[in-house]
């Protein structure tokens, strides 16, 4: 650590002496220790592999101060600035990382949705393991270290053993925009049980245009025979600071399903990682983002492979355009004894711009025999017959891109069940397109 802790680590520490204690000494004493490995090793710098596409000094230069839960209390927020198209089960919103009740709606058969805080007061021992967890990777886990310093509300989620939820939840992060430079931490938890089912919609959205960092752990675990769908739609402004670390555990037969759609923000990066560790689970990931402007996205994909029989298939697409940058890592980790491992990665991505920029970097470790793995990346361009034809055919000329970008992306997104949903995800990316119509 450098003897001068930079803006961005003081006004952290400031933030967690402004944060009364839990009164739960595990919990205090974990946001204590996690706090001073935040402190003494900083925000990750270049030489660090794990951010070595994604600089933050000029991140680290800046100080955001934690978010006024009395502010974003007390905030109007119109509905429409979050509501889905197929999307029409339980509701959960937080509002500059915020519970927000009055806007939640949270009673769903076969479901205990608990406000994080809530749940600290009246059971927090079974969050023990969770909210305690030690992490090990120096400044490469600096926000998740943040995130557990400093992460007072969230959500915990058990489906109880054999219900198959009809609907989907839809938990929404919106960052009010009337708070500038300032931080807000969520922390999720979710459980399925055995033979139990749930697909959750997760949006990011912004209100307003000012700067705002957010921080969002989720920790997932999908008890045998259990299913998961996950969506994530992150549209946030071009002036938002998001990361993210979704960690998933599959036991025995579970089966878990991700698509991600990233289509706003300035500095974004999502850490999706995923453990096989019961016989015959499966993973399977699909994304897409579509960057322009000087935004920077950062996807991290590790898929571990830990028990026999598993199988995971990861499918993702990145477009940038103007001066800005995709970065994309998709790992595929098969330990030793997961014999008859059955996994597969691709990662294709298209330059729209001579100034854009996409890094990727598909890795593959097998310590076990009888063993299914491939994996593949390339960065390319719009093929020039495809855009003549569809010009000779009348169609003007930026609206040909966008019909050809739109076909290469949709193939991460045509698997999403929810069709409602899918039309409407495409709609929306098809608006976000540089190249769009109304560009022409």
């Amino acid at each position: 650590m450098n003897s001068v802790p930079s803006p961005f680590v003081r006004a952290a520490l400031d933030a967690a002496s402004a944060t009364p204690a839990s009164g739960i000494a595990w919990l205090d004493a974990a946001r204590r220790e996690n706090l001073e490995a935040f402190a003494a090793a900083g925000l990750p710098e270049g030489r660090n592999e794990a951010w070595k596409y994604t600089p933050l000094r000029a991140l680290s230069q800046r100080a955001f101060a934690l978010a006024d839960r009395t502010v974003a209390a007390g905030l109007a927020v119109d509905p429409s600035s979050y509501a889905l198209p197929g999307v029409e089960g339980a509701r959960v919103v937080f509002v500059d990382g915020a519970f927000r009740g009055d806007l939640s709606s949270i009673d769903e058969h076969g479901i205990e949705l608990v406000p994080l805080a809530v749940a600290l007061t009246e059971q927090p021992e079974p969050l023990r393991f969770a909210l305690a967890h030690r992490y090990h990777h120096g400044a490469a886990d600096a926000f998740a270290h943040l995130n557990a310093a400093l992460a007072t509300d969230g959500l915990v989620v058990r489906v109880t053993d054999g219900v198959v939820a009809s609907r989907s939840l839809h938990i929404v992060h919106l960052s009010s925009g009337v708070q500038p430079d300032s931080a807000w931490h969520v922390r999720l938890l979710i459980e399925i049980g055995k033979r139990a089912a749930l697909d959750v919609v997760e949006h990011f959205a912004t209100a307003g245009d000012a700067a705002q960092l957010g921080t969002v752990v989720t920790n997932v675990t999908v008890r045998e025979g259990g299913r998961l769908g996950l969506m994530a739609l992150q549209d946030a402004s071009t002036a938002t600071t998001l990361v993210r670390r979704s960690q998933v555990r599959l036991e025995a037969g579970a089966e878990a399903t991700v698509h991600a759609l990233e289509l706003g923000g300035a500095l974004v990066r999502h850490e999706l990682q995923a453990e096989l560790t019961g016989d015959r689970s499966r993973f399977d990931s699909r994304g897409v983002f579509a960057l322009s402007g000087r935004q920077h996205v950062d996807t991290q994909l590790e898929v571990r492979h830990m028990a026999r029989d598993t199988a995971s298939d990861a499918l993702w697409r990145g477009v940038a355009d103007g001066r800005s940058r995709g970065v994309f890592r998709g790992a595929i980790v098969v330990a030793e004894g997961a014999d008859g491992t059955d996994a597969s990665l691709s990662n294709k991505n298209l330059l729209l711009s001579g100034q854009a920029e996409i890094d990727t970097k598909p890795e593959l470790e097998i310590y076990a025999d009888e063993v299914k793995a491939a994996h593949g990346a390339t960065i390319g361009q719009l093929d020039e017959r495809s855009l003549f034809y569809l010009r000779s055919r009348g169609i003007p000329s930026a609206e040909a891109r966008s019909l050809l970008t739109l076909a290469f992306c949709r193939a991460a997104l045509e698997s999403l069940p929810n069709a409602v949903l899918r039309e409407h995800l495409g709609e929306r990316l098809v608006a976000h397109l540089p190249t769009g119509p109304a560009a022409d």
